[in-house]
């Protein structure tokens, strides 16, 4: 009773129309993390019930996963129920001592010609064998038979097909349970090993850190934004393992894991214009951003923007400098309208000399402004099910190919002798394709009335 009720076609029917249904609310209704944005105006009510119901996360949902189980026991019980009759059409062979093939046969299907039966047989043999794979024959006392037949294997076409689709769900639930998809901003020369995971609300760690290197946009002549790029830098304890440029619609793929151009944008403070001076040297000017490092050639010091600040402490922009040395170790900062406030403030770099833009002498460092920095939005994804589907789909063609491009061909032919004339019937039969099987018995009717 539960073999026939999971084998129905009437479970299958509605599984299909159902699955077909949340498909097009999964399409309407926005998922994951981007949903509660899109659902602003709605009432809190019909958000909470959306929530409720797993709608803004459908697709990784306890219930949708549950009916693509159904539909698998479906397709397996359907499977067990039928290829019993699949296997018997397969294996079994009929008995040439038949008569049934021939019987009824229309004139259309009977050959007269001139000729000997045994010449005839031969010849008919020597066709037929170049024909089919699978090829017998029998004489009697008064008739020689043949059976041919070709394309056996077209009976499981249907089993392929189930046992793929079970295949693609099986990797569809490998990548709703262990995968993952998530975004993370990367402001030029930052990195991070973690990433906000947006349908469990959370982050999440990887095996390896990456980095915006550089970020760098063009535009149309009428301002609109032709390409943008990001330079990353993927590490793994400190050790460069992958690098390469990032582009839309050109991911990169690290471990498995997928990374996109999402978006972009700028953010305030990330990069400093300083001029360094020395006595009886040249000024350089240079810009930094964030967190990058220099040094000074002449002392070998290393000089690191600790903090970027457009106004810091109320008093302006200013950078954060910190200074390392075979001698000292310090920090300072960096004022851009430092000679304002010392106006202002009295005795202000005796108070605070850290604020002193010549504390590491003998250089004397210039804050000239505060740049906006690009950072780069990245969505992550990881779908560990991917190539399971792939190894479905490709089994799918195959089962599609033997399904709708194949058939189980089945030829009878017998050879005797009739009022002084050879007499050659031919009798066919296919589980499907009746075109070409009447273009298979034409043919070789064509061929058996030319005669020897």
């Amino acid at each position: 009773m539960l073999l026939s009720f999971l084998s129905s076609l009437k479970l299958t029917i509605t599984l299909l129309i159902i699955i077909a249904a949340l498909s097009i609310l999964g399409t309407v209704i926005p998922q994951e993390y981007g949903a509660g944005e899109s659902f602003t105006r709605m009432s809190p009510g019909l958000v909470k019930t959306f929530r409720s119901l797993q709608l803004l996360d459908l697709y990784h949902s306890v219930w949708f996963i549950i009916l693509m189980c159904l539909l698998s026991l479906n397709l397996i019980a359907c499977s067990l129920k039928r290829f019993p009759t699949s296997w018997k059409l397969f294996a079994v062979t009929p008995s040439l001592d038949r008569a049934r093939p021939f019987k009824d046969l229309p004139p259309d299907n009977i050959v007269m010609i001139e000729g000997e039966q045994n010449e005839t047989a031969s010849r008919v043999e020597h066709l037929l064998m170049k024909r089919y794979k699978r090829f017998r024959s029998k004489d009697t006392d008064t008739a020689t038979i043949f059976y041919g037949e070709k394309g056996p294997y077209s009976h499981f076409g249907v089993y392929i097909v189930h046992a793929s689709i079970l295949i693609i769900i099986a990797g569809t639930i490998i990548g709703s349970l262990w995968g993952f998809g998530g975004f993370v901003n990367l402001a030029e020369g930052e990195s991070t090993d973690t990433v906000y995971v947006g349908r469990k609300k959370s982050l999440k760690k990887l095996d390896y850190a990456v980095r915006c290197d550089k970020f760098c946009i063009t535009y149309y002549d009428n301002g609109m934004p032709k390409e943008y790029r990001s330079d990353l830098s993927f590490l793994e304890n400190n050790a460069v393992i992958f690098q390469g440029p990032l582009l839309v619609n050109h991911p990169v793929t690290v471990k498995g894991i997928k990374f996109y151009q999402a978006s972009y944008g700028t953010i305030p403070g990330g990069r400093a214009h300083m001029t360094i001076t020395r006595e009886k040297y040249k000024a350089t000017t240079l810009t930094v951003n964030l967190k990058d490092s220099f040094y000074l050639k002449e002392d070998g010091a290393k000089v690191t923007i600790q903090r970027v600040e457009e106004n810091f402490m109320s008093m302006g922009p200013a950078v954060l400098l910190s200074i390392h040395s075979s001698e000292t170790n310090m920090q300072l900062w960096v004022f851009k309208d430092i000679e304002k406030m010392k106006h202002i403030i009295p005795n202000l770099l005796q108070k605070v000399p850290k604020f002193n833009p010549g504390l590491f002498k003998p250089y004397y460092f210039k804050l000239n402004s505060i740049a906006q920095t690009y950072y780069t939005g990245l969505q992550v994804s990881y779908d560990p099910g991917v190539s399971t589907v792939a190894i479905g789909a490709f089994f799918i063609v195959i089962g599609f190919f033997f399904t709708f491009f194949s058939s189980h061909k089945r030829l009878w032919v017998r050879v005797d002798e009739l009022e002084g004339k050879t007499r050659i019937m031919v009798s066919a039969q296919s589980n499907k394709d009746p075109v070409g099987l009447e273009r298979e018995r034409e043919y070789l009717l064509r061929h058996f009335k030319k005669g020897p």
